[in-house]
């Protein structure tokens, strides 16, 4: 099943119980409020009988007059509730009270609350009991015994007490209504539940209606990104996913744009790292191969000089091969470092002869802006000399400067502090596209492969490998001098 049309199914049922389950609650809570209305009108409906009980009991100030008389009850009730549509008309309840207990009148001594007539003697005359699906009223007195009605212990009554010069003399029990079985109101609840399952299906529709698209529009960026990855495992990288949305899926899109360049940027440099290899290898091989078989012709006398020339190439493929290695090691983590802390600047001032005797022999000046304090860093003085020794034959070799200045200074205002060397020249430079290649393999800015001048492009490789050993960082710039700077920064240890 495709993605949207799972969302749109999980949207859709959610969407779908809970508009039941809304529907059915608002349906019950109609009902019970229909039904407690009902019940506060049957209240309202009975005060004026409350009042003709109250008055009933002040004539002899008591029960006697109605005690076991349920004929004179009935009278009032009927005489009292005729008319009232919410109580004589309700389910369950007669025009009047009951002609069974209208048409008898029992001996005083009232009537147990289980609903046996008792005689003085305690001995049960008779059960009083309505009719079958008949409710009735009772009439308690102060002592809740019951005086006149029907009482049963298993049905809910309304409570209302009957007062007599401030004082409850009494209780007149009304069974509650708990369902509406005929009447306007049940005509009133069936109106509003059949409202609510057309509003039910209405919202449904709308649901239906704004799911679906909400569906496709959270799949179709699933499903670009899912085509370009299938276009990334063919070996497609030159390709991009427009998604202007800024959400996670927005996102996502700009991490595969940016994973597509990348894996591009990399197969270019892999197909460049091959060309390369290809062509530093080839060439000394070549100018070898030809002048041993020179030689070997005779078209060349087996001298010195020729021999000399051919060790040359060798030394050449030989330094190639070191720098290769080199590389290779520091890739799968064979450089070795034994580090140890030393002070930056007391190293560089123990290092200045040797640097300054390299560079004159080129006729390039050095100069040296070192910050003399404690600068300690945890670093391999012997890789440092690697890094420092490939940084300054690069400007021997490729900058044609006069001027070599190497500084030393101490950042403190980063957090964890570091200390920034520079190495710059004031020679040709190196134009600005050019600047964040230089630490890639065999890359040389010349397009000519001078091998004088060029080299084999391996040695600002390595002097990034070791910078990162030191976790450090190593960018090229353009010089205040003119020509090209290195900028190296390593932590100071704490």
């Amino acid at each position: 099943m495709k993605i949207h049309n799972k969302l749109f199914l999980v949207f859709f049922s959610f969407s779908f119980l809970l508009v039941g389950a809304l529907v059915l609650l608002i349906q019950w809570s109609i009902g019970k409020g229909v039904i407690d209305y009902v019940n506060s009108k049957d209240i309202e409906a009975l005060k004026p009988l409350v009042t003709q009980l109250e008055k009933e009991y002040k004539k002899q100030d008591s029960w006697q007059y109605l005690r076991g008389h349920h004929k004179r009850f009935g009278d009032i009730l009927f005489l009292h509730l005729q008319g009232e549509f919410s109580v004589s008309k309700l389910p369950g309840r007669a025009d009047r009270p009951p002609r069974e207990l209208l048409d008898r009148d029992f001996p005083p001594g009232g009537m147990e609350r289980d609903g046996h007539f008792m005689e003085r003697n305690g001995r049960p005359v008779e059960n009083n009991r309505p009719p079958e699906g008949q409710e009735s009223f009772a009439l308690f007195d102060r002592h809740k015994n019951l005086i006149a009605g029907y009482h049963d212990e298993n049905t809910e009554y309304n409570i209302l007490p009957i007062n007599a010069n401030d004082v409850d003399v009494g209780w007149l029990m009304v069974p509650k209504q708990k369902q509406i079985t005929d009447g306007y109101e049940l005509d009133l609840i069936d109106q509003l539940q059949s409202y609510l399952w057309v509003i039910a299906f209405i919202t449904l529709m709308l649901v239906t209606l704004i799911t679906f698209p909400l569906a496709r529009h959270i799949a179709d960026p699933i499903k670009k990104i899912i085509l370009g990855m299938h276009k990334l495992t063919q070996g497609d990288y030159q390709q991009s996913i427009a998604i202007n949305r800024k959400d996670e899926l927005g996102e996502l899109s700009r991490d595969f744009n940016e994973l597509a360049l990348t894996l591009h940027e990399n197969e270019d440099a892999r197909k460049r790292w091959f060309a390369n290899i290809s062509h530093e290898l080839r060439t000394p091989v070549a100018i070898l191969r030809g002048e041993l078989e020179a030689m070997l012709d005779g078209v060349r006398p087996i001298n010195e000089k020729y021999i000399d020339s051919a060790n040359d190439e060798v030394k050449h493929l030989q330094n190639l091969i070191d720098d290769l290695d080199q590389l290779t090691s520091a890739d799968i983590g064979g450089m070795h470092y034994r580090k140890q802390t030393v002070n930056i600047s007391t190293w560089f001032e123990s290092e200045v002869d040797k640097y300054t005797g390299y560079l004159a022999a080129a006729n390039i000046a050095l100069v040296i802006d070192n910050n003399k304090s404690d600068a300690n860093i945890f670093a391999d003085t012997t890789r440092l000399c690697q890094l420092f020794d490939n940084l300054v034959n690069n400007s021997i070799k490729y900058s044609a400067a006069s001027i070599v200045k190497i500084s030393v200074e101490i950042d403190s205002v980063i957090t964890g502090s570091i200390v920034r060397i520079k190495v710059e020249d004031n020679g040709v430079g190196v134009e600005e596209q050019h600047l964040h290649h230089l630490f890639e393999y065999l890359y040389r800015v010349e397009n000519s492969r001078n091998r004088k001048m060029g080299g084999a492009g391996l040695g600002l490789s390595i002097c990034a490998h070791i910078v990162t050993a030191h976790q450090g960082s190593i960018k090229a710039i353009a010089s205040d001098l003119g020509g090209l700077g290195i900028i190296i920064e390593l932590p100071l240890q704490k």
